[in-house]
């Protein structure tokens, strides 16, 4: 099939739903992609740009050149990155998405850490880079982390939470006055005034059927990561541990490094994305890109009538 819909097609006719672009990192057969995709299928036009293969932890890779093979009117394979994806579905589409929806991942997606290393939260940076809001959507288990990739249940309740968000945060005030930054919002713009506006969510969800008692909270990342080196000689195996004081380390057959703490619920701020998860609850982390900007005073007194002076020696 053509892979370039301004060929392929005309301009988008009556249907006046908003239009969203769905991808994920799992690759564009993964079943919480499909998940999504059905429970948007009522209040939003979907076209689908997905890895042709699994891209997990790939981060904000970006490639060069891309394949892209459309196997149907609005179902792109993209043989690239998610950022990739996200890039070919905002720049490439004739009819431009009013929002981007990343996942569902297949594992939960918290924590600082996990957002930079996250290519199901890459999409939706590159979304919000490009001047257009996101929601990263990632489902978990809440006592095995991981939820049961084939098992279409587990999307049930992530599904529902993104059909609420998705319908609410275009008819409401969630993202606006969010037009992006530099080239994407027409002028240039400081990562500052970028951050005065929400240009993306990363939503957890637990991976259960739908039931009473979930909560939806507004949350905020929590830092809690350290890594572990083992040697073999030359060889060093780095062992990251984003879940690095809590219980569910011996659940994956690790060890909490001897100098965190042992798990305890109550160590974890309420606002925090990992309470909500550690509750069984949907977290909700509004945020933006580019990374803010910290003052500091000791840093300006430092660079403060630097000068070089041309013969090697500073002055």
């Amino acid at each position: 099939m053509d892979a370039n819909p301004r060929e392929a097609d005309g301009p988008a006719d009556a249907d006046e739903r908003p239009h969203v672009l769905l991808t994920n990192d799992d690759g564009i057969d993964s079943p919480g992609l499909e998940a999504l995709r059905t429970a948007l299928a009522e209040q939003a036009r979907v076209t689908v740009a997905a890895p042709t293969t699994d891209h997990s932890g790939v981060g904000r890779a970006r490639s060069d050149t891309v394949e892209v093979t459309r196997r149907d009117d609005d179902t792109y394979a993209v043989d690239g990155t998610p950022a990739d994806c996200t890039a070919f579905g905002l720049r490439g589409l004739e009819d431009r998405p009013d929002l981007v929806v990343s996942g569902c991942n297949v594992g939960p997606n918290f924590d600082a850490y996990i957002l930079g290393h996250s290519g199901t939260v890459a999409a939706a940076v590159e979304a919000a880079f490009l001047g257009t809001p996101a929601i990263a959507v990632s489902a978990y288990d809440p006592t095995g982390f991981l939820p049961d990739p084939d098992d279409p249940e587990d999307y049930a309740l992530p599904a529902a939470a993104t059909r609420h968000l998705v319908t609410g945060a275009l008819e409401t005030a969630v993202f606006d006055g969010f037009e992006g930054f530099g080239a994407a919002a027409g002028r240039k713009a400081t990562s500052e005034r970028a951050g005065e506006r929400v240009g993306f969510l990363n939503v957890n969800a637990p991976a259960i059927a739908p039931q009473s008692g979930v909560e939806m909270r507004v949350t905020s990342p929590l830092t809690d990561y350290d890594t572990r080196i083992e040697r073999d000689g030359d060889t060093i195996t780095f062992n990251n541990t984003f879940w690095a004081s809590a219980g569910v380390e011996a659940d994956l057959g690790l060890d909490n490094p001897p100098h965190l703490p042992a798990h305890d619920p109550a160590q974890y701020p309420e606002e925090s994305d990992r309470h909500a998860i550690l509750a069984g609850d949907v977290s909700v982390t509004p945020l933006t890109a580019p990374h803010g900007v910290s003052h500091h005073e000791a840093l300006d007194a430092l660079t403060d009538g630097w000068r070089f002076g041309g013969d090697g020696l500073d002055s």
